[in-house]
Parts: C-alpha cells; structure tokens; sequence
C-alpha cells in the first residue's frame, strides 16, 4: 500500500492510497473461497464449488463488497498512522479502478484545531440580579386566587353585564350556511375577555338566560381561517345560564386545596418559585456573557464542514420560518445574501464556541453522570404533567434522545467550570432592567 499526501493546508488533510491489484486479488479469492463454504450450487457440495464458477456468480457484488471494505479500512488506518483528530467523517473519493488493476482513490479529512488553553482568571464578568418585592408576591397570590375562581349559575334573573360568563349554544353562519368550526355547545363565555372575535361579547351584554340572540361579526382581515378572514357572519346564540364567577378567599385554607401548610408557607413558595424564574434569567444572561466574552478571545480557525453541517440546520430553520411567515420581522428585510453571510457568521460561532467548550471538558476531566443525565430526564418528564411516566420510558427506550440530554448538561458544567474562574462581580438591578433583551436599542 502506497500512501502519499497531496494537501496539508490548514485543517485540510488530503492522502492519495494506491492498494496493489494483488492485495485487491487475495482479499477477492479469499471472500469468495467464505462464500463458496456456504452456498449451494447445483451439482456442488457445499466448499467444493471451482473458484470460476463462484467468481462468475458471485464476483460482482464480492467485489464491490471487498472494495468497499478496504477502502474504509485503509481510510482509518491513515487516520491512526497520522495521528489524525477528524472533525467529521473522512470523504473518500474513487480515483482509478479495474479489474487485474491496482486501486487508487483520495482521503480527504478535516482536522480538529489545535486549542490553547484561555487564562480564564483574565475573564471579567458581572452578574446582573435581581430580588422578589412583596408586591411581585401580591401580585402573583392575586393570580393564583383568580387562576382559581369557579363560576356558578346566578339565582336573580337579571340582564348579563361585562365579568359576567355565558353558557351559551352558538352556530355561525357565512350568506345562511353554517361554516366548519363555527358550532358550540355548552360553551363558557365571559364577557369582556376578549376569548371571542372583535364585537361578539359586547352584542350579549343585556340578555338574559333562556334569550336567542343574532350576533353581526365581522371577521378580522388577519383572521388565522383564511376562508373566514374578512367575512360577515352571523351567529344564532342560545344563552342558557348566566354565571358568576366566585373567588376564593386567600386564607390558610385556600393555601391547603394547594398542598401548602398554610397562607405563609403559600407566600413563602410563591416567594421562592419567583426568585427561581429571576435567577435562571440572571444565570442565562451571564452565560451568554461568558460565551460572547469567549468568542472574543478566540480566533482559532474551525472546520469548515462543521461550519457547513451547522449553517445549514439553521438555513432550514429560516426556510420553514419564510414558509409559514414567522421569520423575524428584521430579517424579513434583509436579502437572502445578507442572511445567508450573517447566519453564516453565526453558525461559525456557535462551532468555535461548541469546540472550545468541548477542548475545556476534556482537558480537565469534566464529564456527565448518570445521575446528571437522570436528573435531565426527570426535568423533562415534569415539563408533562400526567405523562411524566410516559416522558421517563421514552428517554429510557430511546438511546439518541438521552443522549440527546447529554450535550446541554456537559456545557453547562464546563460553563460552571470556567466561571468558578473568571471574576465575576454581582450587581443588583430591577426586574425591568434583567428580563431586558442585551440586544434591544437603548431608549
């Protein structure tokens, strides 16, 4: 075998292989002679078939068979001779081959860079938090009671007023025929909610139970129903019961119904699950500090066809935004060129970042546990209350999506790494001034 290197430019490794013909023409003999043990040709026991006669039904796909493994074969054993690191699988390209002839092909590999070591020490940070007010907590207890409300049929036979809910039968109508979707059956309305299209609530303000009212709509241009979007319609309502909603005192009890000891203990978790929600968003935004700050201080090249892999997996996450209109209104006005250069750019960040992070974990033994990776799991499974079973048994009987889970905790324990040794300054801000977007403009 006959290795020859043709391209060291870079990360860019290319090797031209020459396997002789008579390597080629053992290997063939040898796997036909396998396959001649286990065959049955008429008027041959099994292993006595003449090696013509094996050559002439067989040869073709042996053929392609032992090509195909000695040119994998050779293509790592050339890796592991040059104490190559690939960054992604090796392209191999067929130069010359025939019959009784030697076989000649191309390997072409890109290379993991060379990383060095960043003085995290140098890396200056600051951590933006933020502390739950007794008025946040107010707040969100007023929003617990009213998450809570349930609504019940009023005694008086008075008329329906904004607050108040509808029971009420519906059937809408486009020039008298009854359109998909617009039908409803003991349906719950409250009044001034807004849960229905633009004039429908206001028109059954003054009814009473038992009234039929004809409601004039007019659906908005915008309406998500293309064949209704723009139309006049009409529907036929039935108001069955007018309801009103009663809200339950926020007492030791009300805190019990929730699995709280008392309304303190209900505060204090409301405190607490607040004060969560503000510190993922402080830890959110000094990773991405951390990681700009990285991407800054690293300029190492990367492999082009990681770059590739990446811009392309978000080139057709921006196909599939055009496609259903939901690509950013900003990037709606750009040229496909410029986005293309922009999330290009993009894609060779995350890449460099993505190595880099990976460089830090290896060099100092950081690695995901089991129990990490369960953990991981279990955070899914709670994100489906009532499936949390079912969620478990997926990750469990599905290896690429644990490992899926694997990636995010490995990054965030190397981000926990580097950030143990950056210094890194705390500063107390306003709930306003953390949830802001780093990237919006200044006021």
């Amino acid at each position: 075998m006959q290795i020859t290197e043709k391209n060291a430019s870079g990360l860019k490794r290319e090797y031209n292989v020459v396997i002789a013909a008579s390597i080629i023409e053992e290997r063939m003999t040898a796997r036909l002679t396998e396959v001649g043990k286990t065959v049955n040709l008429p008027g041959f026991r099994p292993g006595k078939a003449p090696m013509n006669l094996l050559r002439k039904r067989f040869g073709q796909s042996v053929m392609g068979e032992v090509l195909d493994k000695a040119i994998n074969d050779t293509a790592q054993s050339v890796i592991a001779e040059k104490s190559l690191k690939p960054a992604m699988q090796p392209k191999i390209e067929l130069v010359n081959f025939a019959e009784g002839k030697d076989l000649e092909f191309d390997v072409k590999v890109e290379v993991l860079p060379e990383i060095a070591s960043p003085d995290f020490k140098k890396v200056e940070l600051e951590k933006l938090t933020a502390t739950v007010t007794d008025e946040e907590v107010t707040k969100a207890l007023d929003e617990i009671v009213a998450s809570n409300r349930t609504a019940k049929s009023i005694a008086e036979n008075r008329k329906s007023k904004k607050g108040d809910v509808l029971l009420i039968d519906f059937v809408g109508k486009l020039n008298d025929v009854a359109f998909e979707g617009g039908t409803g059956f003991d349906t719950q309305l409250e009044l001034g909610s807004g849960q229905f299209i633009p004039g429908f609530e206001d028109q059954l303000i003054g009814v009473v139970a038992g009234d039929k009212a004809i409601v004039k709509v007019k659906f908005p241009e915008d309406y998500g129903a293309k064949e209704l979007a723009g139309k006049d319609a009409v529907f036929n309502v039935t108001v069955k019961e007018i309801q009103e909603y009663e809200t339950p005192k926020l007492d030791d009890d009300f805190a019990k119904k929730l699995g709280e000891d008392s309304l303190e203990s209900l505060k204090a978790k409301t405190r607490e699950l607040i004060q969560q929600s503000y510190d993922r968003v402080s830890r959110m935004r000094l990773k991405r500090s951390l990681l700009d700050k990285l991407s800054d201080m690293e300029t190492f090249a990367v492999p082009e066809g990681m770059v590739d892999a990446e811009f392309d997996a978000i080139w057709r996450q921006i196909e599939q935004a055009k496609a259903s209109n939901q690509l950013d209104p900003e990037d709606a006005k750009k040229s496909d060129d410029d986005l293309r250069k922009e999330y290009r750019a993009i894609a060779e960040r995350r890449v460099r970042l993505g190595l880099l992070l990976s460089d830090v974990g290896q060099k100092n033994n950081i690695s995901v546990t089991p129990e990490e990776l369960g953990k991981a799991v279990m955070e899914q499974a709670s994100r489906f209350r009532g499936q949390e079973q079912a969620v478990v048994n997926y990750y469990k009987n599905t290896p690429e999506a644990l490992e899926s889970l694997r990636a995010p905790v490995f990054e965030d324990k190397v981000v926990d790494f580097v950030l143990e040794l950056a210094k890194v300054s705390s500063k107390q801000v306003s709930v306003e001034e953390l949830q802001k977007d780093p990237d919006a403009p200044a006021a």
